[in-house]
């Protein structure tokens, strides 16, 4: 079985976020860059079915030159190699297409990905990219077992989980469950010094036109002061919900 796994290059949660050209244009100086959490569990599940059915493992990112880093990190991992679309990743459709001609090019049997990146939660590429590659597909993913060309995954539901059937190929688009945080794997030095040996190709991006532009960045209101209300005021804490917080 060969697999394909998705990874975002993504800002640390804990780096500080700042926007340059008007709040136009993400700010990159002195943030650190990580693998997407939601594709870190996928490919945490890829390595299992590396280790128990043999599979081949690769990891593709659409970027420049400095995702690289994040590639090696999960050539550490344990990944086998590593693609990059050479290209900066403009919108969801863009980097659908550019996955899907690598998935055409690679004769991937099984895709996952995260259910979002964490920078823009726009929780769109892998639905479109199974549509360009008439793939199967299972979005927010939290189980998934494969027997031969079989598939068997659960996905969360409103109030429960919903198991599926389905065949390969297929994408997944994964997301806690699929594995558990405590599964995820730290690399060792020997699987750092291993990743410097693996290949990681670096290949043109198709042409795409782009569907959509930034038009500008804002960060969240700060939040306010705190207003306390004495326990006995009940007509004040009223009065403020109705007319300040305008909850009720």
């Amino acid at each position: 079985m060969k697999i394909l796994v998705c990874i975002s290059h993504v800002p640390d949660t804990t780096s500080k976020i700042n926007f340059t050209d008007n709040d136009t244009t993400f700010d990159t100086n002195g943030v650190q860059f990580v693998i997407n959490p939601y594709d870190e569990f996928s490919l945490t599940r890829a390595m299992w079915f590396k280790e128990k059915q043999g599979a081949s493992v690769t990891v593709v990112n659409v970027g420049n030159a400095t995702t690289e880093t994040t590639l090696r990190k999960a050539l550490a991992i344990g990944a086998d190699d590593a693609i990059r679309v050479n290209t900066e990743a403009t919108d969801g459709f863009f980097v659908a297409k550019q996955l899907a001609e690598v998935v055409k090019n690679g004769g991937y049997d099984l895709v996952l990905a995260g259910r979002e990146s964490i920078d823009y939660n726009g929780g769109m590429v892998p639905g479109m990219l199974a549509s360009l590659t008439d793939f199967n597909f299972v979005n927010g993913c939290v189980s998934l077992e494969i027997d031969g060309e079989s598939v068997t995954a659960a996905r969360e539901i409103d109030g429960g989980s919903e198991t599926l059937s389905a065949t390969l190929p297929i994408v997944i688009a994964g997301q806690k469950g699929i594995v558990e945080e405590s599964d995820l794997r730290i690399p060792n030095m020997r699987g750092i010094m291993m990743a410097r040996k693996k290949p990681l190709s670096v290949v043109e991006p198709v042409a795409v036109e782009n569907t959509t532009t930034i038009q500008s960045f804002e960060k969240p209101a700060p939040k306010g002061a705190v207003k306390l209300v004495d326990a006995d005021n009940v007509d004040e804490l009223i009065s403020l919900l109705h007319n300040e917080a305008k909850v009720i």
